[in-house]
């Protein structure tokens, strides 16, 4: 999860995408779109601070609880997620998140 938001915070696009799980929700059906997408929500975002809470890990599948604190056009765009990981040839990727009351 921190490497994820260090990539957003440093507009590392093809970080983000190659630690998507590619059969899951996150991943984008168009990828020029998608990459687009990732871009300009870098750019347009200034990234404060992140804290995370490891949560269960069932076999090739772990939960991760994160709050981001995020500014976009200087408004508070912050957000919490318990975020799903899927292992995959060795790797945790992304695969969906759920937003929490923050």
């Amino acid at each position: 999860m921190r490497s994820r938001y260090a990539a957003y915070a440093l507009g590392l696009v093809e970080y983000v995408v190659v630690t998507t799980d590619p059969e899951g929700p996150a991943w984008g059906e168009d990828p020029d779109v998608w990459r687009e997408g990732i871009e300009r929500f870098c750019r347009g975002t200034r990234f404060v601070g992140l804290q995370t809470t490891p949560g269960p890990i069932d076999g090739d599948r772990a939960t991760v609880l994160f709050r981001a604190e995020l500014l976009q056009a200087g408004h508070d765009a912050s957000f919490a997620e318990a975020s799903t990981f899927v292992m995959r040839n060795g790797r945790w990727l992304y695969h969906d998140g759920a937003r929490l009351a923050s």
